[in-house]
């Protein structure tokens, strides 16, 4: 049996966002003086295999498939499709390891980044587990994070009825992030442009779809830092509409077969290359063979702890019979693959968008223009239409003009807007909150309320507690929380959840998804946690009678109120400013 990569030393910088990694990428080969006469990298490889597949076509002989026409049944559900809020690293990692568990025709996973942690041990064991009892097994994942340690999750395309792609693969060196970076001087643009969509999907039954990726930060289950997410759980029709835009990604050109990029040779002797790194020891005379598993970590590599052992490896599959299903009238925003530039920069010619599910143009969902550019164009559409309220859930919220003017015209219909997005202190990306805080006084002027979560999450009284799982709530209580949910609720009608933020980049340069969902008790219980939050867990920012900020603390938090960034240095700050300058809000 093939294991997963072993537990890793953790990386906070290669759990950064896109934004953070490629701005310090530009701010290095500036301040290092490259210019582009120095970019003789090699390109893609050419003339490759891609074999053509798609989706489980008919999932109805499956148990899963089964399942659901047995919560339908019972529920005497009038919609086809049901969901359930995912809330809490809890859930996440166990509806996961459900889907898994219980799939026996087909897994495809699409994800920005997957790391080689603890938590992904687990998860993608049991993948293998799933592909060696005959499921056929597909994962997509874009190539930014492939890097390092990570690099060795592409060893799941080495493994029998798994097949691995890389979305907009990156060309360079794998065996560290530093090392890639001179190749990429000359194809700067390209590597901006990053597919950011996140899809978990068993046997065309039932998927997962939202902001989280795979990985400790994203489980609950690291030191340092957690991400606060949200997912929900689809089943029925709708996630036969999710499997349609992953087929359309794995199938593009740009999607490239892990045996293209590397070889599993290669990435056992970067493997042993780390551990003699770690261990200081430069002999390379016990490289891997061909067919070795990864070693246990070495001394000189961080060890799972105890603790991270009992959040993770106690932690049991779902009852997916168990969890509160809610059905409802839903559609599927998705950005098209062709979205992202082809290699050297020249934009194909896009692929006719009967490949993707166009959203449904109905009195229940809101009406969005099946041509919309992209899936934030298709949410600003559906602003357009709120009557009473928006609240929205964006960890790097720098907007456009599109947005900002959006906005404007939802506060002149006297419509609410409520906005919850990361402190400097909780972003993990403190250059996205330099472009973000620079629209603040606009945004406050006109009316919009502006909310920012506090990093401690010790006694957090979260958006995304428990649901649907027994055991440990799997966070580590004295680490920094970082939002990083994405969601949308109108007039407490239609919530959409997705792995969009309401940025230039989302807008302009990555590809996203979202799920659109129009049920007012899923709505209510999303619209509950989240105003729990802003009252006990987020500053609200607010402007003085002289124009000045001023962060209001949290009701009954013992904190006093602000005049500058809470909980941060003033180097920090001043740092902040300065790059700021440098920054344009498309690139953040």
């Amino acid at each position: 049996m093939y294991p997963a990569p072993a537990p890793a030393p953790v990386q906070l910088f290669s759990q950064r966002p896109a934004r953070f990694r490629l701005f310090a990428i530009f701010s290095l080969l500036i301040a290092m003086g490259i210019g582009m006469a120095l970019t003789g990298c090699a390109g893609l490889p050419e003339n490759v295999d891609r074999p053509v597949s798609r989706a489980l076509t008919d999932p109805s002989g499956t148990a899963l498939a089964s399942m659901v026409q047995e919560q339908k049944a019972a529920a005497k559900a009038r919609h086809p499709s049901g969901f359930v809020l995912l809330s809490g690293a809890q859930a996440a990692y166990s509806s996961r390891l459900a889907l898994v568990e219980s799939a026996q025709k087909t897994l495809d996973l699409q994800y920005y980044a997957i790391h080689a942690d603890v938590s992904t041990q687990r998860l993608l064991q049991s993948v293998v587990a799933a592909a060696e009892r005959g499921v056929r097994v597909r994962v997509l994942l874009d190539d930014l994070h492939s890097t390092g340690r990570d690099a060795q999750v592409m060893r799941l395309a080495f493994v029998p009825n798994v097949e691995m792609r890389m979305f907009n693969p990156l060309t360079g060196a794998r065996n560290s992030q530093l090392g890639r970076i001179f190749s990429l001087v000359g194809d700067f643009s390209r590597v901006q442009q990053r597919m950011h969509n996140k899809l978990f999907i068993a046997d065309n039954a039932l998927g997962i779809a939202g902001g989280r990726n795979l990985g400790n930060a994203y489980f609950g289950n690291d030191d340092a830092g957690n991400f606060v997410d949200l997912d929900v759980l689809a089943a029925g029709p709708v996630v036969q509409e999710l499997s349609q835009t992953f087929d359309a990604y794995w199938n593009n050109p740009r999607a490239y077969p892990v045996q293209s990029l590397i070889s599993r040779h290669q990435l056992l002797e970067m493997q042993a290359s780390m551990r003699k790194t770690a261990q200081g020891d430069g002999d390379s005379s016990d490289t891997p063979a061909e067919g070795a598993a990864p070693a246990a970590p070495t001394e000189g590599e961080r060890k799972t702890t105890p603790e991270q052992q009992a959040r993770i490896w106690n932690q049991e599959p779902m009852d997916l019979k168990a969890a509160p299903w809610t059905w409802a009238p839903a559609a599927v925003l998705v950005d098209h693959p062709a979205k992202i530039a082809a290699e050297g920069g020249e934009q194909p010619t896009p692929a006719p968008r009967a490949a993707l599910p166009t959203p449904k143009n109905t009195p229940e969902l809101g009406a969005t223009d099946p041509q919309q550019d992209t899936v934030v164009d298709g949410l600003l559409q559906l602003m357009g239409q709120a009557k009473k309220d928006l609240l929205i859930v964006s960890p790097y919220f720098v907007p456009g003009p599109d947005m900002k003017q959006a906005f404007a015209a939802a506060r002149a219909r006297g419509v609410r807007v409520r906005v919850l997005t990361n402190s400097l202190a909780s972003n993990d990306a403190p250059i996205a909150h330099a472009g973000y805080a620079r629209h603040r006084p606009e945004l406050l002027a006109t009316g919009l309320e502006l909310y920012e979560m506090r990093s401690e999450l010790s006694g957090l009284r979260s958006v995304f507690q428990g649901t649907g799982s027994s055991g440990v709530t799997g966070s580590s209580g004295d680490s920094k929380a970082m939002l990083h949910s994405k969601l949308l609720i109108l007039d407490g009608r239609l919530l959409v959840i997705g792995s969009m933020n309401l940025d230039l980049r989302s807008q302009l340069q990555n590809t996203e998804i979202a799920l659109l969902i129009r049920s007012r008790s899923l709505s209510a219980r999303a619209t509950e946690q989240i105003e729990a939050a802003l009252e006990d867990a987020a500053w609200r920012v607010e402007q003085d009678s002289e124009g000045r900020l001023v962060w209001r603390a949290p009701k009954d938090s013992g904190l006093k109120d602000a005049t500058a960034e809470p909980d941060t240095s003033a180097p920090l700050r001043w740092l902040v400013r300065i790059l700021g300058w440098f920054a344009p809000d498309h690139l953040l």
